[in-house]
Order: C-alpha cells, then structure tokens, then sequence
C-alpha cells in the first residue's frame, strides 16, 4: 500500500549510508512545503511543492509540522534492577562515587538488584521504558547488557533484549557489555573473571546470537587498556563488533586501542585528548558522545566541536541507566548536546539520525529519509529545525511512524 505524507512544513534529513564528520554532519536537506510517500515500509520518493504531488491509498497530513527521520539512541543501558535515587542526596553533598561504592551503593547495587529480580519483571520495567522513549520519537535504539556481571544473569539481560526486539515496534540492536565493572566476587582474581567473560559467556552470547555488539569498559576503577584489549580482541575473533566506553573520567588511551583494533565506535570520550581524537579521524570510527551524562554529574563536556573540526562523525546517545544518567530522554540528550557543545541543529540532527544509525550498523536502511531507506520518520509539534532545538523540556514528537505505519499520535 501506498501512503503519502502531504502538507510537511518542513522536511529535515541528512543523506547518505555512512555516518557523515567534519562540514558535512551540518550539510542536511531542507525542503520546504514537501510530501514524503511509501510503499508498504519503504520510501518510494521525497519532493517538495516544485514536484507533483503523487496520490496513495492513504494520506497523512503533517499539517505544515517538521518532519524528521525516527530517532536513534546509540547508547542505552536498557535493562537493569532497581533504581539508584538514594544517591541523590550525597552527590549533591559532594560525596565521590568511590565512598558511594563503599557505603554499598554505585553499580554494584544495580548489579545486585538486578541478579536478584525475576525475569518477568525486569522485561516488563525495560518495555515501560521502552514505550516510553518510542513517545518521544526513538524507533531505533542500542541495548547493552552489564548489569549482571555473571554468566545467568548476563545472558538473562541479553534475552531480554532479544525478546523485546521481537515483540515491540523499536528496533533493538543488543551489545555485551560482560566487562562492565569487576563483580565482587572477583575484585581479588580479575584475571579470572575476564576468563569468564571471553572463554564463557562469550561464546554462548554468540552461539544463541544474543549480541551484534562487544563492549567494554575502558577506565580507571574498570578495566584497564590491556584488559580492554585483550576482550575485544576475544569479540572480534568471535565475529562481534566492537564498540568501548573510554575516556569517561580519565584519558588511558582506550580510544587509540579500540580505534586501532576497528571499533564501530568510541563511548563518552568526556576526556578524549588530541591523541585519541586523531586515532578516532584515522580510522573512521564514530564518537559516540552522551550529554545527558555529563549534565547528570555536573560534569565537562566532551570535545565535540574539536572532533567536528577533525572531520570525526559524532553520535549521541541518552547513555539511559539508573546511575550516570537516569533520563531516557533522546530529545533532552540532542539539545544539551546543541546547547553545551556549541553544535547547529543541522549537526544535531545528523548525530542523532544518520551517525548514530551507523554506529549501531543500520545506516544503510535508517537514519535518513530517501529513496530505499524504512519509512521511520517522526512528525513534530514545530514548524522548522531550529524551533525544535529552540523549545526543550516538552515532548515535541506528534506522530512517530515505524516502518510506514502510525505507531504514536501524542496530539500535540
């Protein structure tokens, strides 16, 4: 079936198959007074009030309203036990994550919490939250394992995530995140849970093709650079790709290794130094930046002005979990990151469309909107692109279409 999207007051989209860095992230199509049609889950043809507009069995009126691609979240910690707003208080007296961890709370309280749920309800919480941000125009996001930090429980996230990709409307793409923190029974023979993660459950996650990704966590207090290494290497030869939280808090010079051994991308990068932003623009691999983060600790911000200027491609993502960053709003996410890294809307639109697509490997059938690509697209309570960036804190998503069929109308 044909379905013509009519009366777009403005039609916003980069273009192209691959994540787009310098100039062009900022280079994206306007077309003013356009029309969008598809057939079945596919777009057939763009154009604007220059073009005839074509005839379909059904027709959606945008009401002169922006239109964007569906968004991508490049970056979630979907799944996970538990919430975390006992800490609340003590970060706002200043109270490091260390004492924290020491007084029982940080990651390994969400890891106890969530070995210690029922499946059952830990599917449930992540489709509450999933639904909640397919609202806010996310059709696509990443979903990272890491909250269990043992083979049951680590293979239990991955399940779920598979479940829920099979079950509800967003495109779920999972990672391994098994080299998350250093569980407690393992804080004296980290040698032995790293042998855990590569020689065990490692190879069930790709046995059962629970993960398209591998992920670790490159930091100091996490897993050093060799470990990191040593991991992803272990993923790689299994046929995952690889992806590494880096220089979040300290530069190790995890973003040069996960580069050099051809990483998709490069997580947080709050701390990335010339070094690794060079190594990033060497080998084409996506910063993948999250401002909600560093807004959450109230902390600096990644260099992505620098990495634009480098020609390296930037995504973001929500960075979603119960502990750095408790918000699993994508929308909030784009405008700090337009606000606190100085990016256009144009950039921003490309980070959290077509770059972020490419960092998850879905750049080829999402992430714009042309000829070819799924007909995921989001109709906005805005009439143009800088209205949008312009207006934060709201919900601005109108209508948000999965696959050429209407999945939210939020009568905005």
């Amino acid at each position: 079936m044909k379905i013509l999207v009519s009366n777009i007051g403005m039609l916003a989209t980069p273009l192209g198959r691959t994540a787009q860095g310098g100039t062009q992230q900022g280079q994206i199509q306007i077309l003013e007074k356009a029309w969008l049609l598809m057939e079945d889950d596919r777009i057939v043809s763009v154009g604007d009030c220059t073009v005839p507009t074509p005839s379909a069995e059904l027709t959606i009126n945008a009401k002169n309203k922006l239109v964007t691609p569906g968004l991508v979240d490049a970056h979630t910690h979907l799944v996970f036990g538990g919430w975390r707003e006992k800490e609340l208080l003590p970060k706002l007296n200043k109270v490091s994550y260390l004492e924290i961890l020491a007084q029982g709370g940080g990651i390994l309280s969400t890891v106890k919490a969530t070995r210690l749920a029922e499946k059952e309800q830990l599917k449930a919480k992540a489709k509450k939250i999933l639904n909640r941000m397919l609202k806010q125009g996310v059709t696509t996001l990443e979903a990272k394992s890491g909250y269990g930090l043992d083979v049951t429980t680590e293979l239990k996230l991955l399940e779920i995530i598979k479940e829920l990709q099979e079950e509800e409307v967003v495109t779920i793409v999972p990672t391994f995140l098994g080299a998350h923190a250093l569980p407690p029974e393992y804080q004296n023979n980290r040698e032995a849970y790293i042998k855990l993660v590569t020689e065990n459950v490692l190879p069930q996650v790709v046995q059962k093709k629970l993960a398209a990704y591998l992920d670790a966590f490159c930091e100091q207090g996490a897993f050093t650079v060799a470990e990191c290494q040593q991991i992803l290497r272990a993923g790689k030869e299994a046929g995952l790709g690889l992806k590494c939280h880096c220089d979040e808090i300290v530069a190790l010079g995890g973003t040069e290794m996960a580069a050099e051994l051809g990483a998709v991308s490069c997580e947080h990068l709050i701390k990335a130094n010339a070094k690794g932003i060079a190594a990033l623009q060497e080998k084409g691999t996506i910063a993948c930046l999250l401002p909600g983060t560093s807004f959450y600790l109230d902390a600096t911000y990644a260099p992505a002005r620098e990495m634009i200027r480098q020609e390296v491609p930037v995504a973001f993502g929500s960075d979603f979990n119960p502990g750095s960053c408790p918000c699993s709003s994508l929308q909030l996410a784009m405008h700090i990151g337009c606000y606190k890294y100085g990016m256009t809307p144009a950039e921003c639109l490309t980070a959290v469309t077509l770059n972020s697509a490419a960092a998850i490997g879905k750049a080829e059938t999402i992430g714009t909107l042309e000829q070819g690509k799924m007909g995921d697209l989001v109709i906005w309570d805005a009439p143009n692109l800088d209205n949008l960036f312009y207006r934060f804190g709201d919900n601005l998503a109108s209508t948000v279409l999965k696959q050429g069929s209407i999945v939210v109308t939020n009568y905005c």
